[in-house]
Formats: structure tokens, sequence, C-alpha cells
């Protein structure tokens, strides 16, 4: 097909150089009479290679190459080595959590225990799983039933297993504005589209889901209520409460995201939005942040109206966690690694913030102090891509452009994320040091 074609003479082009990151594409009808094409081939050309996430359009400006390849493909990736500093990247780590975290191990290499714990395990875990994960995710205001538990390889999983459950292809799932760019990679996959519901300073807000479930009925909802990434907001209590009426009142179940969650439990954090909607409310958590990606196991906490379809859809889309991981995630719980850890990275997360505060305070800064990445509102005249671009050419750092979050057609953010967790801090401190004089121009 011709638009197929001009797509891959533009890919050609991005990939040995000849248009570089920041660049602007030709306008449509422009690059239509260069190329001697109908206009609505160019439409589709350009449309085809913002699906390939080479390029990303913006409302009123033009079409630019993106400063990297897709992403959220590249937001969670595999570190490839080739960026100096990484700040896309995002997985805390304590001191000593590795020599914590192999005592539990030793206790499995032994060859009786290892080989029960090499055994397949069912989507429900075993019972001490359950109720070693019923007390870790417990909050104040909440507590899982540990007969409702269902486990996955990871936290990405078992958020593709609860959104596959409530929603077929060519379903339509809320979500807010800006998302965790995997949610958008996972409903790319399972054929889902996401719908972009307004938020406000406390998040999403419940007349609005309600009106797009109106106007196009939705099958599920998509929700971060603590510590949303990209932006650290925290749903209060009094929100979380009227979404839920939200959610009765349409019919509608909710994922909740609660990944990042562990680090503001306390007194102060309301409660989890499942606890507000127990019936609707599908949670879900992990080890990785808290712990590391590498050995992890991923949470759901499903109402018994769901439980069967998300069971069955971690079965079906092989889900399912791991038995040995299940095994070592239930030592770490009872051996008090998972407490000493999170206190260690909510520590860490403070320090890190404060790196913030330090070099970014004079910039529009979005974040939580218990957060471990903070969304940058960039100055004029930079504009998101331009300025990620800039960041690895000049300075080889790598941050997340806004368009990674966003959701829908409009204009995408002149904003970026930037990822704290990573590297180790003094690296972290030169590096904001460095990208706060890139914003204000001084280099």
């Amino acid at each position: 097909m011709d638009y197929l074609r001009l797509a891959d003479g533009v890919a050609a082009a991005i990939a040995d150089g000849r248009l570089r990151p920041g660049d602007r594409l030709p306008p449509q009808r422009t690059f239509a009479r260069r190329h001697r094409v109908a206009v609505s081939t160019a439409i589709r050309a350009y449309g085809e290679l913002v699906r390939r996430g080479l390029v990303v359009g913006e409302v009123g400006r033009g079409t630019f190459v993106r400063a990297a390849p897709p992403h959220p493909g590249s937001v969670l990736a595999e570190d490839s080595g080739r960026t100096p500093v990484n700040l896309e990247l995002n997985y805390p780590v304590a001191d000593g959590q590795s020599e914590l975290m192999g005592r539990a191990l030793l206790g499995l290499a032994r060859p009786d225990v290892l080989l029960e714990a090499t055994r397949p395990a069912a989507a429900d875990g075993t019972p001490g799983a359950r109720a070693a994960a019923a007390r870790m995710l417990a909050r104040p205001g909440w507590c899982p039933d540990p007969d409702r538990l269902l486990f996955a390889g990871n936290g990405r999983q078992a958020i593709a297993a609860a959104l596959s459950s409530l929603a077929g292809p060519g379903a339509r799932v809320g979500v807010e504005e800006l998302t965790y760019p995997l949610v958008k990679a996972v409903a790319e996959r399972l054929g889902i589209s996401l719908v972009p519901i307004a938020t406000d300073g406390s998040g999403m807000l419940p007349t609005a889901l309600e009106a797009a479930h109106r106007r196009t009925p939705l099958s599920a909802v998509y929700v971060q209520p603590t510590l949303h990434n990209p932006l650290s907001l925290t749903m209060p209590g009094p929100r979380r409460a009227e979404l839920a009426v939200a959610l009765r009142e349409s019919g509608l179940a909710a994922v909740e995201d609660t990944t990042w969650a562990f680090l503001a439990d306390g007194p102060e954090t309301p409660a989890p939005l499942a606890a507000y909607a127990p019936e609707r409310t599908l949670l879900v958590d992990s080890l990785s942040k808290r712990l590391a990606p590498g050995l992890t196991v991923g949470f759901l906490s499903v109402p018994e109206a769901y439980g069967e379809k998300a069971a069955r859809a971690l079965r079906s889309g092989a889900w399912t966690a791991a038995r040995f991981s299940l095994e070592a995630a239930v030592r770490w719980v009872e051996d008090g690694t998972v407490e000493t850890v999170v206190a260690a990275k909510r520590a860490e997360a403070a320090a890190r913030q404060a790196l913030v505060a330090r070099h970014l305070g004079g910039f529009s800064v979005v974040t939580d102090p218990r957060s471990f990445y903070c969304w940058w509102r960039l100055p004029e005249p930079w504009r998101a891509e331009t300025f990620v671009a800039a960041a690895v050419r000049e300075l080889g750092i790598a941050v997340t452009p806004g368009s990674a979050f966003a959701v829908g057609a409009g204009s995408a953010p002149d904003a970026v994320r930037v990822g704290l967790a990573s590297p180790p801090r003094p690296v972290l401190d030169a590096a904001l040091r460095r990208l706060a004089e890139l914003a204000a121009g001084e280099r």
C-alpha cells in the first residue's frame, strides 16, 4: 500500500539519522504534494508512523520525530546500557536488601524444599502465600480476604489479567488522562480502547467518568488513587467515596493499581478504593518496587463475583506466578525482609525528593515527598520531545516525555517524568543539576 511505503521511507530516514529527534515533519498537505499522493494517503502514512511510535503529533504545532523508540516499549524495556544516566527506569534499591533477601533463599536451596518449591502453582497460589500476602497488603481501613487473592508473575501480568477479565477486544476502559504507559501497551495487545477521563488535583472526576459512560458505555475503569504515576497525586478519601458511588451507579468495576502505595502507607493515607467499593474493585499490587523486579510476584485481590474470570484470565494468559517466587515471597514477608526494605526505601525516597527540591525547586514540578518520581512541566520554549532529545544528546540523561503517559488524541503535555529511583544518589544529584541547567538555557 502507498501509505505503508511512505511510512517506511520516513522510518528509514529516522533510523539512519537523516531525520533526528525533535525534527518537524512537513504538514500533511505539503507531504502529499511532495510525494504526489492524495492527502488522505499522507494522513494514513502519518498515522502509521504514530502507531509505530516514531513520531508524535501535537495539536496546532505539527508532527515531530520522537526522542526515542516507542514509549511504552522503551519505558518498560530493560536498560540497554547505552544511556549513562537512565531516569526512565525506576526501580528503587535499598542498601543491604540483597543480603536480606538472600537469607530467605538459603532455606529454599535445601533439596527437599526446592523440590516442592519448583512444582507448578495454581492461580490462587498456596494457603501460606495467601496468608502472607494478606498481611503484607493490609492497610489502615482495609484488609484483603486471603480466599479472594490470586497471584501473577508480576504486577504488569496482574494488570493484564484484571483488564482482560473485565473487558474483551473492542471494549472501552476509562483511565486518567495521564496514565501508566504499561497500561497503554497492555490495552493495545488486548484490543482494548482507553478512554481518557478528566482529572483535577484530587484525581479522577466521578462526574467525568459517568459522562463518558453515558456517551458510549465503558466496560471498566483503571485508576491509580495513591501516588499516581506520573503525577504522584493521592486521591483524598471523599473523592474515593464519590468514585465508589459512581462505580455502583454506572455498574462498572475498577482495576485499582496500588503498586507504589507502599511508600504512602500510614494513617494519613486514605484506605484503598477497594475499601470504599469492595464488590467492584480488583486491587493490583506487586513485589517489584517493594523488593526487586527480577524475582517478584503480582497480587490480585478480587471480589467474589469476578474471581473465576480473573483466575481464568491468569491461566489462559500463562500469567500465573512461579511457585518458587511464591515460596520466596512468603519467607520475605514472614522474616521481616519486606518490612525492613520498605522502611529503607521510604527514607530513600524522602532523601531523593530533597534533591528535586534543591535543583528543580524553581520550576513547575508536581510531586510528593514520599514518591520516587516527579512530573516536570517544562519552561518555555521547550517542547517535551525536544528537551528529551537534548538531554540524551548533550547530557547522556534519559527522561520520559509526557506523551508516553497521555491518553487520547489531544496535545501531548510539554512535561517530562523524572524517575528518581534507579541511579546512585550522587549520580541523581548531578543529573538533576545538569537537567536544570539545560532547561534554564545555561548549557
